[in-house]
């Protein structure tokens, strides 16, 4: 199984509301917070996103938000 990566920040309710859904499903990630590591929010904004969550797999286009669709279409693939 891939890893998922959750890139974060404290008091993020999308963040918040993200990772809720995963655990909710089992599927297991690694919670990065971007507040703390300057080298993931490089990263991510290398990447043109300037919002959280950002959530990134490997073989997945990576997204950012709760975004209820593109999550339900990540459990099928964990």
């Amino acid at each position: 199984m891939s890893t998922l990566t959750i890139y974060s920040k404290d008091n993020c309710s999308q963040c918040s509301f993200t990772k809720r859904f995963l655990s909710d499903h089992q599927v297991p990630y690694q919670e990065v917070n971007v507040l703390e590591d300057q080298e993931a929010l490089a990263h991510i904004q290398s990447l043109g996103f300037q919002s959280l969550p950002v959530v990134e797999a490997p073989g997945l286009q990576p997204f950012c938000g709760f975004n209820m669709g593109k999550l339900q279409a990540l459990l099928k693939a964990f």
